[in-house]
């Protein structure tokens, strides 16, 4: 459980980085309590990723004996979540609007608008790949750790730096790092096939 914990928010946290939901956290963190925000984040991805860890366990059970074959096909995955990454993923400007003029409680608000914006998702679809070879409890937690971690995050260094965040550094590092991860998983289904 540990192992699948800590890889899931390490991989979550690489991939919310230069994320929209990135965006939304900043954008109602200048509206509302940054704790109110946090703990909006918190309760949307809990219930998105509980969602997505069920549907990769059920995967990883029903083809339990396919699992170096699903090893290559997540580090397959996982390139395209780099190369998603590289695309870049926007803020629309009706999206921000929507954040910056939601009415009701921040909970509610934050809540709703990150459950939304999550479903289908590169950190949904990573949650389900991890979900599918590693501990369903670990990558539950981790995942979601490692969302909030990265949300958190966006919110302070938006507070602190504004509009000079390092875009480029960010996207890049963020693809490189699916890169590696999917080097890993292609080459240990290589070796258990």
């Amino acid at each position: 459980m540990w192992e699948a914990l800590v890889l899931s928010t390490v991989v979550i946290f690489v991939a919310e980085l230069g994320d929209k939901s990135q965006l939304m956290a900043m954008t109602f963190a200048s509206r509302y309590r940054a704790r109110d925000v946090l703990i909006g984040i918190t309760a949307a991805t809990a219930i998105v990723h509980l969602a997505s860890v069920a549907i990769g366990y059920w995967v990883g059970e029903a083809f339990s004996d396919y699992q170096g074959w699903i090893s290559i096909a997540a580090g397959i995955a996982f390139i395209g979540f780099a190369l998603w990454t590289l695309r870049g993923d926007e803020l629309t400007e009706d999206e921000a609007d929507k954040a910056r003029t939601s009415t009701g409680k921040a909970l509610v608000a934050v809540g709703i608008a990150f459950f939304l914006a999550e479903l289908g998702d590169k950190t949904m679809l990573a949650t389900i790949t991890l979900a599918v070879r590693e501990d369903w409890f670990g990558v539950w937690i981790g995942s979601t750790v490692g969302m909030v971690a990265a949300d958190a995050l966006a919110i302070v260094v938006g507070f602190l730096l504004g509009k000079r965040l390092p875009e480029k550094f960010i996207k890049y590092g963020a693809a490189a790092a699916f890169a590696i991860f999917a080097v890993i998983l292609i080459i240990e289904g290589v070796q258990a096939v």
